[in-house]
């Protein structure tokens, strides 16, 4: 059964289903398959057996779309691409495929395919597929369709100019990219990974991304485009986007080298800078395995690091900035085995002036890097202590946790409704023995009774959300739970960890279930939808804790609580 429709913003989807789409492959269990995926989203969709028939259905039809395989008889799916180019350089193309050979992906991105998808067919990613290329017919018919009374009518209104400054902004996260939205790095260490991105403008200077390279390597990217206006955001973007588009190809061919993303990168983008134009970059690699950071800083603020002995190291730049005219890059490396916390932001950050006479932020950077636990605590010294944002403010926060050492309670619970109960029972007795703060300990059950629930039935019971839903409606969702926790001998793992630091506990509770997990990347649409059922008690727990972390697996869920709390 096919999963209820993802949420989309109402002006896309409400564009999507005036588009028609052509879907060519040769397998008729694909098309039934396309076809339901596709029906609820889309006003028409076109089917074809082979190239040679999908290019006829091109000529013939008015398709707005293409999703093609790529081994197919007749014509395969590059050579029918093609033909389409020869008359259309821009109509939005997905090509899916089995191959992973190199000389098939360098045709592709020749040809322009603006997104692949790799075999066997996963439903989000087509859906996130098609919802990428969907932006961009879009927008095209929005050029074609510029003289058309009623978008000039929007545009007397000042309707039209707020959209479209929304679409600019909503492209814009579109090319920020997160491997880390509300997941917690697990590899041979843990850490709480997290970002704070506050544009000045719509038009940003400022990006970055942080994506997963392995289990052992993380990448974070920090860019300021010097200056302020369209220039410098069109090349911060720019950059960004084709660093991100690099990392996908080395994701996918297994061959990531930070060198040649670096060296291409730049390749890149000085040809497209103007004379007197000049690009900040943080490129940095931190290696959990070999307990490295390997980093490439081209004129950024020192990244700022904290030891074990509670003292701030300077990472200074090891380039100048970027302009059209360098040539030579350094990557250096830096042992990490001993640092705790990493902070990595952009100029707009430290040259802010505060409420404090002749003070810019630079002076108290340090001391506020040091005495936050959390990207929050910074955030909340940040925004007190600065009169107002006068430049695009970027940083990324990063505490690695010891949660070997600092455990204060842990138990394992069967798959069973009683043992909610006792769990929640067990639960509180030991904030008990931690707080007599009534309302933390009221916010700390909530939290624990949603996301044990979560591990209970969703986890190891394995009952998605619509399943559920129909269950409810039909009035056999108790039934239901009862008959599959008969049969069920997974376990649900809670351990409950103390770290002091400061002046302040900070209480940090581990969720595990048995269970085979979930993407934890729908949880951005559930956060961009909070009035919708779907997820609410995952919203529910963010709102009342101060962040909620999955492993990467999707199995495991950890939150946090500050006891005591100390002055900003």
């Amino acid at each position: 059964m096919l999963k209820e429709p993802i949420e989309l913003d109402d002006n896309v989807l409400e564009s999507m289903k005036s588009l028609t789409l052509l879907c060519v492959d040769d397998d008729a269990t694909t098309r039934i398959l396309y076809e339901a995926i596709f029906e609820s989203y889309i006003k028409e969709i076109v089917f074809a057996r082979d190239g040679e028939e999908g290019y006829e259905k091109y000529i013939s039809e008015k398709i707005d779309i293409i999703i093609t395989d790529y081994n197919m008889p007749k014509l395969n799916g590059l050579d029918m691409i093609e033909r389409v180019r020869i008359s259309n350089k821009d109509i939005p193309i997905i090509l899916v495929s089995a191959i992973t050979e190199v000389d098939v992906i360098v045709k592709a991105l020749q040809l322009h395919v603006n997104n692949f998808i790799k075999k066997p067919i996963i439903e989000q990613e087509v859906l996130t597929a098609l919802e990428s290329v969907s932006k961009l017919t879009i927008a095209n018919k929005y050029l074609e369709n510029k003289k058309n009374s009623k978008m000039q009518d929007l545009e007397a209104k000042e309707k039209y100019s707020s959209y479209q400054e929304d679409l600019a902004f909503a492209k814009e996260l579109n090319i920020l990219r997160n491997d880390f939205y509300y997941q917690m790095l697990d590899g041979t260490c843990t850490a709480l990974v997290d970002f704070s991105y506050q544009p000045l403008d719509i038009l940003s200077g400022d990006s970055y991304s942080a994506r997963k390279i392995d289990k052992y390597r993380t990448f974070y990217l920090v860019v300021d485009g010097m200056g302020k206006g369209l220039s410098a955001s069109l090349s911060s973007m720019l950059v960004t986007s084709f660093i991100n588009h690099i990392i996908d190809k080395m994701k996918y061919l297994d061959n990531f080298d930070l060198y040649r993303l670096v060296h291409e990168s730049l390749e890149y983008i000085k040809p497209i800078l103007l004379d007197e134009e000049a690009l900040s970059i943080d490129y940095i690699i931190l290696d959990c395995m070999n307990s490295n950071m390997h980093y490439a800083k081209f004129a950024m603020p020192a990244i700022l690091l904290q030891n074990k002995e509670n003292e701030i190291i300077k990472i200074k730049s090891n380039n100048g900035p970027i302009s059209k005219y360098m040539r030579d890059f350094q990557i250096s490396t830096y042992d990490i085995f001993n640092i705790d916390k990493f902070l990595f932001y952009s100029d707009g950050m430290v040259e802010n002036s505060t409420r404090f006479k002749d003070k810019l932020y630079i002076d108290y950077i340090e001391e506020d890097f040091l005495n936050s636990f959390t990207k929050e605590e910074m955030r909340e010294r940040l925004i007190w202590k600065i009169n107002i944002a006068e430049d695009d403010i970027t940083f990324i926060f990063i505490n690695k946790l010891d949660l070997v050492n600092t455990v204060i309670a842990q138990k394992s619970f069967s798959t069973n409704m009683d043992e909610i109960e006792n769990a929640g029972v067990w639960n509180a007795n030991v904030w008990d023995t931690i707080t007599n703060d009534v309302k933390l300990i009221y916010n700390a059950s909530v939290v624990f009774t949603e996301l044990f629930m979560n591990a209970y039935e969703h986890g190891n019971l394995g009952l998605d959300s619509a399943t559920k839903h129909r269950l409810i409606e039909e009035d056999t969702y108790l039934k239901t739970l009862q008959r599959k926790q008969e049969s069920c001998d997974k376990k649900i793992h809670v351990t409950i960890n103390k770290i002091t630091y400061n002046s302040s506990d900070y209480i940090i509770t581990r969720i595990k279930d048995d269970g085979e997990g979930f993407d934890t990347k729908i949880l951005s649409e559930i956060f961009r939808n909070v009035k919708s059922f779907n997820g609410r008690g995952v919203f529910v727990s963010r709102s009342a804790s101060m962040g909620i972390y999955y492993n990467s697996k999707g199995n495991s869920v950890l939150y946090l609580h500050k006891i005591k709390t100390s002055n900003i």
